[in-house]
Order: structure tokens, then sequence, then C-alpha cells
């Protein structure tokens, strides 16, 4: 499972390999940890999760999760309270939950605009509304024609979230009014001053603002690994960049686990 496909990847790992005590280890949550569902709340954890970031965490620097939800849905979800040293940055980072602790920035001022708004404008059967608190998901999983969904939605939520201020992301058959400058790139910047490699795995759009990230840590000298969290609808722009494809949530925790067994 460890035999990245790059150059880049193969020095990433060797960085990671050669001084694990100043590497980090970032994840996504959603497709990447746990199965994307059709309600975000039954999105448990892959087996044996909470015990490979646990074993991780005695192995390496720092252990984090980087996910559009919030911080404290997901521990709690997971199960990931007993992790040693887990952090986890939430709703991209707006919120870092760290300890038992959870910190987070005020809301946008545009959020309870838009969240007025959105009923009017989900007309689609189907169609719902994830309210995160800081942000708000709208999912087209359920509706006849999800794609289809999307698209149509897509320029009614463009213009409702230059209207508010806010920044409208797309996903899996999601699309997220979001405060703007917050996305996974600048929350993993915030986990690795210092760190020897980092080690950074998604599934979807919103993980190519990380990608992007460790691409410029490359740059000034930090050495990184870009793992995908491979699906049917894993985006080829994220396959593409990656140093190494695994199949799915599956995959990833025997990635994790093979890595906690060599270091």
């Amino acid at each position: 499972m460890l035999d990245p496909v790059t150059p880049a990847g193969r020095l990433g790992l060797a960085a990671l390999r050669r001084d694990p005590r100043h590497a980090v280890v970032a994840l996504d949550y959603d497709g990447t940890l746990a199965p994307i569902v059709s309600r975000p709340e039954e999105a448990v954890p892959q087996v044996g999760t909470v015990e490979v970031l646990t074993a991780l965490a005695g192995r390496v620097g720092r252990i984090a999760l980087v996910t559009g939800r919030p911080a404290d849905v997901v521990v709690a979800l997971a199960g990931l309270a007993p992790v040693p040293g887990l952090v986890v940055l939430g709703q991209y980072g707006v919120q870092r939950w760290q300890a038992g602790s959870l910190a987070e920035q005020p809301p946008a001022p545009g959020l309870a605009e838009a969240r007025r708004a959105l009923p009017s404008l989900l007309d689609e059967p189907g169609v719902q509304v994830e309210d995160k608190g800081l942000s708000l998901v709208v999912h087209t999983r359920q509706a006849d024609d999800p794609v289809g969904a999307l698209a149509r939605l897509h320029p009614v939520l463009s213009a409702l979230a230059a209207r508010t201020g806010l920044q409208l992301t797309p996903g899996r058959l999601v699309l997220e009014l979001r405060p703007r400058g917050y996305d996974k790139g600048r929350a993993l910047r915030t986990l690795v001053d210092g760190s020897s490699a980092v080690l950074f795995a998604g599934d979807d759009l919103g993980d190519l603002a990380a990608f992007d990230t460790v691409d410029a840590l490359r740059e000034e000298g930090t050495e990184g690994l870009l793992v995908c969290s491979d699906s049917e609808e894993a985006p080829e722009a994220l396959r593409s960049r990656a140093d190494l494809v695994v199949p799915g949530p599956p995959g990833v925790v025997q990635l994790l686990n093979d890595l906690a067994g060599e270091l």
C-alpha cells in the first residue's frame, strides 16, 4: 500500500519515515475516513479508524482532521475524543477542537440572510439543507436526478452567495455556502510550522486546496505525500494530482496501518 507513484510522493514518504516525530498526518473525514452516505449523521468511520489514529498519535508529531463538518460533531460521531493529541479543524478551519475544547470564529454576517432565503429557493423533492451553524450545505443526493438538481441549483445559489457575501463551494452532490477566506489549504497551514513532512488524504474538490498547500510546502522545503481516497465519484482533478491512490476509506485505514507498522 505504501508505494507512491510520483518522485515527490516518494520523497515525502522517505521524509516521514526519517523523522516521524516532527511529521503531520492530516486527513479529511467524509469519503476518506468514513463512507459517503445519504444522511450525514450516519457517516460512522471505517472500522479500525480510531485504533489506527491512536497508534499513529504515538509515532508522529501531529494527527489532525481537516473537515468541512463541525469539529465537535465529527469528534462525537466518530468517537475520536480518546485519540491523544488529536486536532480537528472543522468547517474548513473556522473551528478548532483540541483536548475537548472547541474554539470558533463568529458567524459570517450574511449567514442569517442565507438561512432565511434558502427554503424558498429549494423546490425540488429530495433536496435537503444541512445547517452546520457556521455554514449551510445543500444536498441533492436524495433527489430524483441528483446531478441535474445540482446543476440547476448552482446558478441560484451562486446569486445567493454573491448577495450575502458568502462563498459557494461544490462537492460530491453538495453545494456549500460558507465564510469567505477559509479553505482546507489555509487550515492545513496552521498545523505544519516546522514539520519534517506532511501527509494529507482527501477525496473531494474541497481537498484540492490542501493539495495546493502541500505543493507550496514542497517548494519551501517541506516534503509531502498526497493521498486520494478513490471512488466512482472522486474528481479526476484530485486523483490525477495524488502521489498515492487508495480504494476509499478501507484503503485509507489500511494505508495508515501500514504506516504505523513502519514507524
